[in-house]
């Protein structure tokens, strides 16, 4: 049986390309074309059923399986090209006339090559993905089968921005924020930490609490500049393994075990951002767009300034704009710094995200530091899932609330332990509000 015009084979060709087999049918291959349909058919419910009953799960478990999901994404590609030419095969176009045999063979290329497009596309980005994740995430701990939390209600992580100037030794930590978040119901508290609090406490017992039993209090240094901040903590502890019996690396530790004592939890797992990195993603994904609620001067001899009002800011300014302290202060600068973390998250839409994929991924080399496990992720990326439904409580701890320079450590605590338990105790709504809405009032 065969089709004698160049419509109808480009027709049943195309047909093929969304139901695979039908061509073979229609050519007379009954069992083939029903075999290849029949398993298409199942394939694609079961992806369905599986999509719609694991949801974030899913996800969860393809991002542990990246190098898998891009081996059959190439070997569906490849299947599905041959599929389509073979579609064209056994129609028999040599009956067609030559010219006919010109255009549907050239059109059937055509086909093929599209149809085969988009696997070829989700291999490139899952192999490029798992490329990104081996890049940022060095840890390869193991997870308790069963229960990747440890039977605990609440998983709470410290999110660090930090300053990593090519003219800086160490790490200083700028933006110190714990997020504390409910296994079940995904409810998230963030916790905001001036770096400027002075005489942070040591758990008992710790080699940093056996040194500074009073609380991290250092001489002043060169025109009273003070090197015994919160944001130093990861710094000394880096700088003076002596303390640590000749321990290195012990920075992170250290400020985990820090901001836990502080707030009254156990911190489970530390990432650490780049500010200075977040210039490139920014640029990567075509600027950010804000609303900027005044004059924003910066450079050590006031040479910039980003102009109020709603503009579209490269990385370079948007670095500028989160990190300048002129005439600002502390306070100020960590609220700009919300904002321009919102506005990447806010503006970074899927299809920017796909068209952008690969200058995105280049961007994060040297953007992320962790010591999250990487079997974590599986479990993380469907709780990220519960935490944006569920939405974030935010509480800052900064003056009035507090006084940076003698912190009533046990009304932090309180304070923390109250939002945790419920009573909000923080500010601001539980979702984030709309970018150009959120920056226009950034400065006090």
């Amino acid at each position: 049986m065969g089709v004698r015009k160049p419509g109808q084979v480009i027709g049943w060709v195309a047909l093929s390309v969304l139901f695979p087999g039908v061509a073979h049918l229609r050519a007379g291959w009954r069992r083939t074309g029903a075999s290849v349909l029949a398993i298409y058919l199942s394939g694609v419910a079961v992806v369905i059923t599986v999509a719609l009953m694991s949801g974030a799960d899913l996800a969860g478990r393809l991002i542990g399986r990246l190098g898998l999901v891009a081996v059959m994404s190439g070997t569906l590609g490849v299947a599905w090209f041959v599929l389509v030419v073979h579609s064209y095969v056994v129609l028999r176009p040599g009956r067609l006339s030559v010219p006919g045999q010109l255009v549907s063979g050239v059109l059937t290329g055509v086909l093929a090559v599209v149809s085969a497009l988009p696997f070829g596309l989700a291999a490139h980005y899952a192999a490029v993905s798992q490329r990104t994740i081996d890049g940022l995430f060095t840890s390869s701990g193991e997870v308790p089968a069963g229960e990747p939390f440890g039977g605990r209600e609440r998983v709470n992580i410290l999110l660090l921005g930090g300053d990593l100037a090519g003219n800086r030794v160490g790490v200083r930590t700028d933006s110190i924020n714990v997020a504390s978040v409910d296994v079940r119901t995904g409810h998230t508290v963030m916790f905001g930490l001036p770096r400027n609090l002075e005489g942070v406490r040591f758990p008992e017992g710790s080699p940093m609490y056996n040194h500074f039993p009073f609380g991290f209090r250092l001489p002043s240094g060169p025109g009273g500049a003070r090197e015994d901040l919160l944001f130093s903590v990861w710094e000394y502890a880096d700088q003076h393994p002596e303390v640590f019996g000749g321990r290195t690396g012990m920075g992170a530790q250290t400020l985990k075990e820090t901001v836990g004592e502080i707030l009254g939890m156990r911190i489970d797992w530390y990432t650490l951002v780049n500010i200075g990195g977040f210039a490139k993603i920014i640029d990567a994904i075509g600027g950010l767009e804000l609303t900027v609620g005044q004059n924003v001067v910066y450079g050590r001899h006031h040479e910039g300034l980003i102009p109020a009002g709603t503009r579209r800011l490269t990385g370079e300014q948007a670095l500028w704009f989160a990190r300048s302290r002129t005439f600002s202060d502390d306070y100020a600068r960590m609220k700009r710094q919300k904002c321009v973390f919102a506005a990447l998250l806010d503006q970074a839409e899927p299809a920017t995200v796909l068209t952008r994929f690969t200058e995105i991924a280049t961007a994060t080399e040297g953007l992320l530091e962790t010591d999250i496990p990487v079997p974590m992720l599986e479990h993380l990326v469907p709780l990220a899932a519960k935490v944006k439904r569920a939405g974030v409580t935010s509480v800052q701890f900064v003056p009035p609330m507090i006084s940076t320079a003698a912190p009533d450590w046990e009304m932090i605590r309180a304070a923390a332990a109250k939002a945790i338990s419920g009573g909000t105790g923080g500010h601001g709504p539980a979702k984030p509000p709309k970018i150009t809405e959120g920056c226009a009032a950034v400065e006090p």
